[in-house]
């Protein structure tokens, strides 16, 4: 159903304000290099700083602009699974092909409440789910004996793995079965993830370098895998660099280096990366070999 390079994508700030303009030109960029579906309003997305109406916005524009080219797959997690349905619908009525949903942070569910979470979602709202499984941020890790319960229900359809576990690709495809999607959510991890078993990876890198991650995922899906480890060493400092710092701060900064009137906005508790995290970056983009 997904597969590729999916990005995860940055929101763009201008004076406190959503930058529709560039969005909408942001949009058409990453179709145009290639890569394979959307997804606005995640992690890395600032979608924590949203209000409920703005990242309902924000993904309306995504899905307006991307015209049917390709999927949109809508962030719309949240701790409160009555934000999350109130999310998931507003995708839905938007054109959204599926929702990205993150596990509940912060309130740190067992895995009985994170089956009724899920379970509650799809009973409510027909969207396809794709699970966003992220330990590091939520607190909270979806087993794989957990996730298969969920692969029964037939809106929901596969996972994004932060985990950073990639033994995992195979521990959920005994429980999901080879048909149940799975995307990387870490950069650095895919190309080990894709060999066993992955279809692509919603990615932050991607942001920054569209047409070399898709370049990538094409190696990886043709099973060219000397041509995905010769990308993945071009690409793998840029996929450190954007995380020396609190994410997105780093990848922004990577946009204002390569993407005409990137501004240069996070909102507030972020804040602009350290001297360290910029200068890991700008080698990390001349390692590249695109500035």
């Amino acid at each position: 159903m997904f597969s590729g390079s999916i990005p995860a994508l940055v929101t763009p700030f201008r004076g406190g304000a959503f930058d529709e303009k560039l969005f909408r030109g942001f949009v058409d960029w990453q179709i145009a290099e290639g890569s394979s579906a959307l997804v606005p309003c995640g992690t890395t997305g600032e979608s924590a700083t949203m209000s409920i109406a703005e990242h309902n916005h924000v993904v309306r524009v995504c899905i307006e602009q991307a015209k049917g080219r390709v999927p949109v797959i809508a962030g719309c997690g949240s701790n409160d699974t009555v934000v999350a349905l109130e999310h998931m619908k507003a995708a839905q009525a938007a054109g959204a092909d599926a929702a990205l949903v993150v596990l509940p942070y912060y309130n740190r569910p067992n895995q009985d409440g994170l089956l009724a979470h899920f379970r509650y979602l799809a009973d409510n709202c027909s969207l396809p789910i794709i699970v966003y499984n992220v330990p590091t941020r939520t607190v909270t890790d979806i087993l794989p004996e957990t996730l298969g319960k969920l692969a029964g229900i037939g809106s929901i359809v596969g996972i994004k793995d932060a985990s950073g576990k990639v033994e995992r690709v195979s521990a959920q495809r005994q429980q999901c079965g080879p048909d149940f999607c799975q995307l990387s959510g870490n950069d650095d991890m895919t190309l080990g993830f894709m060999a066993m078993g992955g279809v692509g990876c919603i990615s932050v890198t991607a942001n920054v370098l569209p047409g070399l991650c898709a370049q990538f995922q094409r190696a990886c899906a043709e099973g060219r895998w000397a041509d995905a480890l010769t990308l993945q060493d071009k690409l793998f400092p840029l996929h450190a660099a954007l995380f020396s710092d609190a994410s997105p701060g780093p990848v922004k900064y990577a946009l204002t280096r390569t993407y005409a009137d990137f501004p240069d906005e996070l909102r507030l508790p972020m804040t602009w990366p350290s001297a360290a995290s910029r200068a890991a970056v700008d080698a990390a983009l001349a390692h590249a070999g695109v500035a």
